[in-house]
């Protein structure tokens, strides 16, 4: 035990910094597109993202027209219903995908498919790689 103590008190770290920590005083933390973002800008909104997002179908932002849902709190303000359950599936749109995109790794080229497992492939796992060495 007083070896120990011993070992620990001579200890040096083996990362070495070189100057004292400083924080920078001007950071730019104004918003930048994404290096790699196919159109090199920002969106003006969230909202307007979200117009044009597309997830098993269109999310669609608040049709013109439609209020924004009061607080719960607030004494004779009718909530107005969202988007899921509040149109009929008609009215919000085509689930249908664009042209040029497709929903599941199927509709691709048969190259892109997945995979089927063999049985060999499945011994292998239920095994944990035991039965690829017998």
């Amino acid at each position: 035990m007083q070896l120990t103590r011993a070992l620990w008190q001579h200890r040096q770290p083996m990362i070495r910094f070189l100057g004292k920590r400083s924080i920078p005083k001007q950071v730019d933390h104004t918003p930048a597109p994404h290096p790699a973002s196919p159109t090199h800008e920002l969106p003006e909104s969230f909202a307007s993202y979200r117009t044009r997002a597309q997830q098993h179908g269109p999310l669609g932002g608040k049709q013109q027209g439609q209020r924004a849902a009061a607080p719960s709190g607030s004494a004779g303000a009718t909530p107005t219903v969202g988007n899921i359950g509040g149109r009929s599936a008609q009215q919000l749109g085509s689930v249908e995908p664009a042209q040029g995109q497709v929903w599941d790794r199927n509709q691709l080229p048969k190259r892109f498919h997945r995979a089927r497992w063999t049985e060999a492939d499945i011994e292998a796992l239920e095994s944990g790689g035991a039965s690829m060495f017998v």
